[in-house]
């Protein structure tokens, strides 16, 4: 039999595939309503966040944050396991630096911060270019006014720090299930709407913070990321108590979402470095803000106890290394004395 010798690579198709939705699935009354994840924790209570710092060797600090998906309301059959599954959070940050500025630039007289938001082409349903787009932009602005306040930046003149977030997966602006993935529709609510990206900010600027003390960056604090949201369900109610204020939202979990705000906030110093605020606020932004300085307070506890844990853990590999290096030296002396 005859081997095909073209051994050139075929692409894959350019608009990406999507797993079958078998008609008897959706023909059935309620059924995918069924599979919408539901927030099953209290207004003020938090998801839990995994963080992990020095998770890239060739940068000066890295870090990866990850806020497992939503459980849906009911768990799915083995014939309808196809189904896209709940979205979640996951985002890596690397540190490059401090380094000095290249010869032809101007003087500076402190640390040049330059930050940079990436979304990796798969981190959303509708798949993402290569090339960064207004969106990314503007989370990379956000991000640096973030740092920009924490940073002590005349320790370093004539240098620069470089802070990549690649977002692997991002929170989504809505429930799938609802016009295409996006939402509700309505003011607020819908595909392209945005309310993901809040969520994706607070993230970036808790993982940014991690690498930042991994790097050994001098700050006057350290800067966490939190989101409160004003929502409510489809039919004008939540819970039967009408509109409500929750802390770190998921926008899949609710039928509308009628405000939120994002901040980076310092807890040790009670300042906002950064403040995003989206939607229908009316006189509840001060309410809508204080939530979200809440929220952020909660990231910085299991912020500070992974530092911590890291710190313990580069100490005792020290101290280790030390009583080695002393052990082989008393075992030289031995052989030389003998």
């Amino acid at each position: 039999m005859a081997m095909n010798s073209d051994r050139r690579r075929i692409n894959a198709p350019s608009g990406g595939t999507s797993a079958p939705v078998f008609a008897r699935t959706v023909k059935e009354p309620g059924y995918i309503q069924s599979l919408r994840p539901t927030r099953t924790r209290g207004p003020d209570e938090l998801r839990k966040i995994f963080l992990q710092t020095s998770i890239i060797p060739s940068a000066s600090g890295s870090a990866y944050l990850e806020i497992p998906p939503s459980p849906p309301s009911s768990s799915p059959s083995p014939r309808t396991s196809l189904l896209a599954p709940p979205s979640s959070l996951k985002l890596t940050a690397a540190l490059q630096g401090p380094k000095p500025l290249p010869r032809s630039s101007p003087f500076s007289p402190t640390l040049l911060l330059t930050t940079t938001v990436k979304f990796a082409p798969f981190a959303t349903r509708t798949r993402r270019g290569y090339i960064r787009d207004a969106v990314e932009r503007d989370l990379g602005v956000h991000l640096e006014t973030a740092l920009r306040g924490v940073v002590i930046g005349e320790r370093w003149p004539k240098s620069g720090v470089e802070v990549v977030v690649t977002v692997l997966e991002g929170d989504e602006d809505g429930w799938w299930g609802e016009g295409g993935g996006g939402g509700q529709d309505g003011p607020g609510s819908g595909s392209g709407s945005g309310w993901g990206l809040l969520n994706v900010l607070a993230g970036c600027v808790t993982v940014a913070s991690a690498a930042m003390a991994d790097a050994g960056i001098d700050c006057v604090d350290l800067v966490s990321g939190g989101v409160a949201a004003v929502v409510r369900d489809a039919d004008g109610k939540e819970n039967g108590r009408g509109v409500m204020r929750v802390l770190d939202p998921c926008p899949a979990e609710h039928g509308h979402v009628v405000a939120a705000c994002a901040v980076g906030y310092l807890a040790g110093r009670d300042e906002i470095t950064t403040l995003w605020m989206k939607g229908d606020v009316g006189e509840s932004y001060e309410a809508l803000t204080d939530g979200a300085t809440h929220a952020a307070a909660g990231s910085l506890s299991v912020l500070k106890e992974v530092l911590l844990e890291a710190v313990e853990a580069n100490f005792k590999g020290q101290m280790g290394s030390q009583e080695g290096s002393k052990q082989k030296g008393k075992q030289q002396d031995v052989e030389m004395a003998g």
